[in-house]
């Protein structure tokens, strides 16, 4: 009890002698949606630290310009590049006529996406190297224990337990959409590079892991899936003349994507909010001075500490469900 109270008062010590150095800054004048929403969303460089920033390389199509590269430090302080700037409002490189050119920039979130990308391959090509050389009748331990025990609770508990026969096919996938999900929830945690980027709380990032989903519930769906859905086993007032069966079951073939694309999107958008928003508090707290300032930053600091350890169970929690009712939906599809 005695090391946390040190420690927050070693925090609260800090923010006063940023401040103390500082002028006294007018009241509002900290932008907390612009922070919120700053750090929350993509751009085109990370910040590490300050002044230190990693500038990334930008790359867009135009038909007029063909294909452009340079570095995200050309737009800073409102600049531009080869007639391409940012855009204010959006955040995104427009053209000298206000249109956004055709953009596959590395952004952030694109960085993060590659390094999870190469954690997972280095998982799992040394997993496959351990076995090469132990063979299967050997029991890992350590990480190689951990990493095994993670891929037969997907296998095992959640791939058979909802699919049933045929799930073999199905484990890898949802094994890597287990471990893609919780990687991405624990680096967006951590709150220096590599980590701090919120991938999994973007909703194009989720919403390609349920189109992903959506594939493999449709498209490897036997023929009565389909028949189900266009002719249900219903009476038939149900059906004809109106389709009110058929409707509903075709509607819910794209609101069970929908609703993977949302469920993970805002748990995880609203968790970093959260965070982010307790953390202004002691700035705007400190703007009316150190005897408002000094317990607001205690209890912030309490709060932060509460929050990043249910953080830290949504990660897991969030990647679980997720795989989950993937799991569910193509058990249902390939139920005979």
């Amino acid at each position: 009890m005695r090391r946390l109270l040190c420690v927050l008062m070693f925090l609260a010590g800090v923010a006063m002698c940023s401040y103390a150095g500082e002028e006294k800054p007018e009241k509002n004048e900290l932008d907390v949606p612009g922070v919120i929403f700053g750090h929350l969303g993509d751009s085109y460089e990370w910040h590490i630290a300050d002044g230190a920033v990693i500038h990334l390389p930008c790359i867009v199509y135009d038909i007029d310009k063909g294909l452009t590269v340079f570095s995200s430090s050309k737009l800073k302080n409102g600049g531009g590049y080869a007639g391409y700037h940012l855009d204010a409002m959006s955040g995104k490189i427009v053209n000298e006529n206000g249109e956004r050119p055709f953009d596959i920039s590395i952004t952030k979130n694109v960085l993060q996406l590659f390094i999870v990308c190469v954690l997972l391959c280095a998982v799992v090509i040394g997993l496959t190297v351990w076995y090469k050389r132990n063979g299967y009748e050997k029991a890992p331990g350590g990480f190689v224990g951990a990493m095994e025990a993670v891929f037969d609770f997907v296998d095992k508990d959640i791939a058979k337990a909802n699919i049933g026969h045929g799930y073999e096919k199905f484990s890898p996938y949802l094994g890597t959409v287990f471990l893609f999900i919780l990687t991405c929830n624990l680096l967006g945690l951590i709150p220096v590079f590599p980590g701090g980027a919120n991938l999994t709380g973007n909703i194009a990032v989720t919403m390609t892991l349920s189109v992903a989903t959506w594939i493999a519930v449709n498209f490897f769906a036997p023929k009565k899936y389909f028949k189900e859905i266009l002719w249900p086993d219903v009476p038939v007032f149900l059906k004809a003349p109106l389709p009110i069966m058929p409707a509903i079951e075709f509607i819910g073939v794209f609101t069970k994507p929908f609703s993977l694309t949302i469920r993970l999107f805002a748990n995880i958008f609203a968790g970093h909010a959260i965070i982010l928003s307790l953390t202004c508090i002691i700035f705007i707290a400190w703007q009316s001075g150190a005897a408002l300032g000094l317990p607001m930053t205690v209890v912030s600091v309490l709060f932060c500490m509460f929050m990043n350890c249910l953080e830290l169970l949504v990660a897991f929690v969030q990647a679980y469900v997720f795989t989950l009712l993937s799991a569910s939906f193509i058990g249902l599809a390939q139920n005979e």
